[in-house]
């Protein structure tokens, strides 16, 4: 062995050494990463803890249905109603000029059985038709509908061999309380032939401007003034020359002798089958 054999031996030793200590320094440092990571994030094989449930309640908003039609009669009043009690919202046309009349057929009719077609508004309304407004030609009642307090009745006439006409839609409602209480008529739903002027339910007095709008070929509109205690006419125009589709026609009558809180407006036209062929009706009140 010679003399720098030792000093060799040495430095392999210390380069042993020196590459041990270099792995234990980074095996260190590994460990030291692993610990900061799961350090900083959430421990391993845990879920995280569950938040605040929320319940959010939801308030279900109702239907609302809008009318498809609207009543040519509208109501004249806007009531304020007692549980139990009906309470009339038109102006009363015929047979009754008030609930005190409509209360004193009630009583006749529970004592001895008084003129019962008062409990039938097709009857009541071909009674009005052909006996108070005088169109006998209009005897046929076409068709009836009743929901409640209020019934729309449709009365016309046959034409030679053609299906049934209309020539008027009856608005009826019940005037009075209990069951028995009788049918009212209180106007139209026109159609046609239109009465829109004066309006429903108004005052007016004489001479009075009546109008409205006619869907036809050569008509003549016939104005009378009636009122239900009476049967004679209290004034009458005739005629108006109207047609075309949903013309505007207009009118002036005087009337005299009104007695009732309300008399009725009557228009008419006919005369390619019959007299009378198109009807309508409203109600105003008098001032005299």
């Amino acid at each position: 062995m010679s003399e720098k054999q030792p000093d060799r031996m040495v430095r392999d030793v210390r380069a042993r050494w020196a590459i041990a200590v270099a792995c234990l320094a980074i095996v260190a440092l590994a460990v030291v990463m692993v610990v900061l990571v799961n350090d900083s994030g959430k421990p391993s094989g845990t879920s995280p803890a569950p938040g605040p449930t929320v319940t959010v309640t939801t308030t279900p908003q109702p239907t609302t249905h809008s009318p498809t039609t609207q009543p040519t009669t509208k109501p004249t009043t806007t009531p304020t109603s007692t549980p139990g009690r009906r309470v009339f919202r038109y102006q009363p046309l015929w047979p009754f000029t008030s609930e005190a009349a409509a209360a004193a057929w009630q009583q006749a009719y529970r004592s001895g059985g008084k003129q019962p077609w008062h409990l039938d508004p097709a009857q009541t309304a071909l009674s009005f038709t052909n006996g108070f407004l005088q169109f006998g030609e209009i005897s046929l009642v076409v068709s009836s509908s009743v929901k409640g307090d209020d019934a729309l009745v449709s009365v016309g006439y046959r034409a030679e061999r053609n299906p049934p006409s209309v020539a008027a839609v009856i608005h009826l409602a019940r005037l009075g309380q209990g069951a028995d209480a009788p049918w009212e008529v209180v106007g139209t739903r026109d159609t046609s032939l239109t009465l829109t002027q004066p309006r429903y339910g108004t005052a007016a007095q004489s001479p009075l401007t009546v109008g409205g709008r006619i869907t036809g070929v050569d008509e003549a509109i016939r104005v009378d003034v009636r009122q239900a205690s009476t049967g004679s006419r209290l004034g009458t125009f005739c005629c108006v020359a109207a047609g075309g589709q949903a013309q505007p026609w207009t009118a002036e009558v005087t009337f005299r002798g009104a007695t009732d809180p309300a008399v009725v407006i009557v228009a008419s036209t006919g005369g390619h089958y019959q007299g009378v062929e198109a009807f309508a009706v409203t109600a105003i009140r008098t001032t005299d």
